[in-house]
């Protein structure tokens, strides 16, 4: 499968992925998916039996999917900080140790930047701005960001992307699309954590976060949604310089969330800073429906008049309406102790997966049960969440992305508040919010406007139905009128019985050849024929060779997939 994986342009890249793998022990799955022998066969030889050295075999399996995603790149570290949101997929220690993948890197020197800023800019930034420095101030995988100083004085930052990034990612992103299919199909134990599902999710996260023009409208709406509030600190975009490469904001100059004691020395309350910073998250998720996905101490400061800034909204997460209020029963059920609602939301969020309701029901009972009788102020939220999705995880159930990213930005808020205060109430945060959403929703006006749009869609119905009932005994009478019925085990059945009818045609067929090419060969030896007739003869043995070739052939790869 993977030579037509292994095209020229990307057979380097793969020759790079299967050695790295090997080095980090995972030797086993590169033979699995049958990456060995291409690279073998490409002239790459992998030494798969040992696995790799062993100081990296001394290291667990985490850290070692850890350590080979860094190698890999910054594709590899964007994956592995995307898998570190899936608290549904992964179990703690994995989801921790991805979470310290830091995508750091050298910065690019400014005279490799200068002909694609002065292209997006219209012209060289040392006339741009009044001062521009060409030492940057941090560098990433994906971009670099820079300081400069418009000509009134005010201070911003631009976060320029590195030149020909885009071409690197979508090389990998072909070759993991792939990866994640021939995994899918070739490894069953890898198959429940749904690689190419997970892929996808990437793929469409990482091709917004490469978009700055996008991120920079994430920015304003959120900022919008706060201008009322004069507690956030959204950093202003300059659009006149702002482009899918080049990402103009006025420069933070606050205190990093992480930096305990530069809050202490500024004079800042801890308590408040960290129940404001709660708002702020609520206020995005059941008030606002878009939050910032990524809320780590690196993208949250503290200016020094007591306000909280945002920075990187590359990745957000969408909440609708809908999924609002089923997130705030969610925790409304988890807060005060009610099974059924629990039990109810996660079968809503996981709709036509397989699951035993029953066992559910049961594991979900005795978790909720645990908490009865528990102060609201001894809850924390990031452990019922926690046992939430593992009890996901072992029913093999997936959530949504945008929930996924919720509660990995739930759990993160409340390890920072918990930092900041170590006796931060989360759950007590959360409770103004989740009582007032489910007022709304059994309010009398939303009572009323749900049964209005309920007897509209009954009358809608009832007016179709004449139409439908009369499309439907026309589609009898003319006997155009079919069910249609697929079950998956008699498909597979049908499947078989149709390549084994194939290989018998073909037999049949190179049968046929044999005979008719032997007769005419016959023939000729006889004296009674001519060279044109040798030559068909000949056409014909070698069409009966091929023939036999392509059914050894699929005999063996149907044995392969048994």
């Amino acid at each position: 499968m993977w030579e037509t994986l292994a095209t020229v342009r990307d057979l380097g890249r793969v020759q790079e992925i299967g050695a790295v793998l090997v080095r980090y022990g995972f030797g086993d799955l590169v033979q699995r998916i049958g990456m060995a022998g291409a690279l073998e066969r490409a002239g790459r030889l992998l030494h798969i039996g040992r696995g790799g050295e062993d100081s990296v075999l001394r290291l667990s399996p985490p850290e070692r999917v850890r350590h080979a995603l860094q190698d890999l790149g910054p594709t590899f570290v964007k994956l592995g900080q995307v898998l570190a949101t899936r608290v549904d997929l992964l179990p703690p220690e994995w989801i921790d140790e991805l979470g310290r993948l830091q995508s750091h890197v050298p910065a690019v020197p400014i005279e490799a930047l200068r002909a694609q800023l002065e292209e997006d800019l219209g012209d060289a930034p040392e006339r741009v701005f009044a001062r521009f420095e060409d030492v940057p101030m941090a560098a990433a995988s994906l971009a670099q960001a820079h300081r400069a100083w418009l000509h009134d004085g005010t201070p911003v930052v631009l976060k320029i992307r590195r030149p020909g990034i885009r071409e690197v990612v979508e090389a990998d992103l072909r070759l993991l699309v792939r990866l994640a299919e021939i995994v899918q199909s070739q490894a069953p134990d890898l198959r429940r954590y749904r690689p190419v599902e997970v892929v996808r999710q990437f793929d469409a996260s990482l091709r917004r976060e490469l978009d700055f023009a996008r991120e920079c409208r994430n920015a304003e709406r959120i900022a919008g949604n706060f201008a009322e509030d004069a507690r956030v600190l959204i950093p202003r975009v300059y659009w006149e310089w702002t482009s899918e490469r080049l990402n103009v904001q006025a420069l933070v100059d606050g205190i990093p969330a992480g930096d305990l004691a530069a809050i202490d020395a500024a004079g800042l309350d801890r308590h408040a800073l960290a129940m404001t910073g709660a708002d702020i998250v609520m206020q995005m998720v059941f008030e606002d429906g878009l939050f910032h996905a990524d809320p780590h101490p690196g993208n949250l400061f503290f200016m020094r008049d007591g306000r909280v800034a945002l920075i990187d909204f590359g990745m957000v997460g969408r909440v609708s309406p809908t999924l609002r209020e089923q997130i705030a029963r969610l925790l409304y059920g988890l807060v005060f102790q009610q099974p059924q609602t629990v039990c109810d939301v996660l079968l809503d969020w996981t709709e036509g997966a397989e699951v035993d309701e029953a066992r559910l029901q049961s594991e979900i009972d005795a978790f909720v049960d645990q908490y009865r009788g528990v102060l609201l102020k001894d809850l924390r939220m990031g452990a019922m969440l926690g046992d939430v999705t593992g009890l996901l995880r072992r029913h093999g159930l997936m959530l949504p992305p945008d929930l996924a990213l919720l509660i990995k930005a739930l759990l993160t808020l409340e390890g920072l508040g918990r930092q900041l205060d170590p006796d931060f109430d989360m759950t007590g945060a959360a409770q103004p919010w989740l009582q007032r959403l489910m007022w709304q929703r059994h309010s009398p006006r939303a009572l009323a406007l749900r049964g209005q749009q309920s007897l509209s869609g009954a009358l809608d119905l009832l007016a179709d139905l004449p139409r439908d009932l009369r499309r439907l005994v026309q589609s009898a009478r003319r006997g155009r009128l079919r069910g249609q019925i697929e079950v998956t085990s008699l498909k597979a059945f049908g499947d078989q019985v149709n390549s084994a009818a194939n290989r018998m045609t073909m037999g049949v067929v190179v049968a046929a050849l044999i005979i008719g090419s032997s007769i005419v060969m016959n023939a000729v030896s006889a004296g009674s024929g001519n060279r044109w007739l040798m030559a068909l003869g000949v056409v014909g043995f070698v069409g009966a060779a091929l023939g036999g070739v392509w059914i050894l052939l699929s005999i063996w790869r149907s044995g392969r997939h048994r």
